[in-house]
């Protein structure tokens, strides 16, 4: 596609059940430091209280990575999940307006977007979130990543890849492995 019928900056969304969303989004980012593009991370669920393996190498690598979550839905308050949630989503935005990143990834976005166990809505609403895709500086890549994509977010999307879990070893009982969940 010649360059003057697309925009700049695409929109790339990774979702679905199997494993390899949050992998093929540092994929990207490792790619854009290496061609000398400004890079974000921002992870919704993650919490800066636990060691991730990609933290550590990205810090190495010089690409920023902030973790706003506080772990699974099972492990703390509603409340505590709905104040990460609020104060990522303020980051995110500012991030995103700031004009100060090539590229973007709001890892496990998708998955912050869905959680039903507890309203949301009011400190993550959806209409901000396609608000902000539709009118991102127009040079900027953004990824979003995580199960249970919105249509809506969907069909907004330059990329959709669902990653499709056909077996599983937690099927077998073995539990997140490190250097490969974390």
């Amino acid at each position: 596609m010649a360059e003057s019928k697309r925009k700049k900056g695409l929109f790339l969304l990774y979702t679905g059940n199997g494993k390899g969303k949050t992998t093929a989004s540092l994929g990207l980012a490792v790619r854009a430091i290496g061609r000398g593009q400004r890079v974000l991370i921002i992870q919704f669920i993650k919490s800066p209280q636990r060691t991730y393996g990609e933290k550590i190498t990205l810090d190495k690598l010089g690409i920023e990575m902030i973790q706003t979550g506080v772990g699974f839905t099972w492990t703390k308050t509603p409340e505590e999940h709905r104040e990460a949630l609020k104060a990522g989503w303020v980051l995110a935005k500012e991030k995103v307006n700031s004009n100060e990143y090539d590229l973007i990834i709001l890892d496990e976005l998708n998955n912050a977007l869905s959680i039903d166990k507890f309203p949301i809505d009011d400190v993550l609403p959806l209409e901000e979130v396609i608000d902000l895709i539709e009118n991102r500086h127009e040079d900027m890549h953004l990824v979003i990543t995580g199960r249970n994509a919105k249509q809506e977010i969907i069909e907004l999307a330059d990329l959709v890849t669902e990653m499709t879990e056909v077996k599983h070893y937690y099927q077998d009982g073995v539990p997140a492995v490190k250097g490969i969940e974390f």
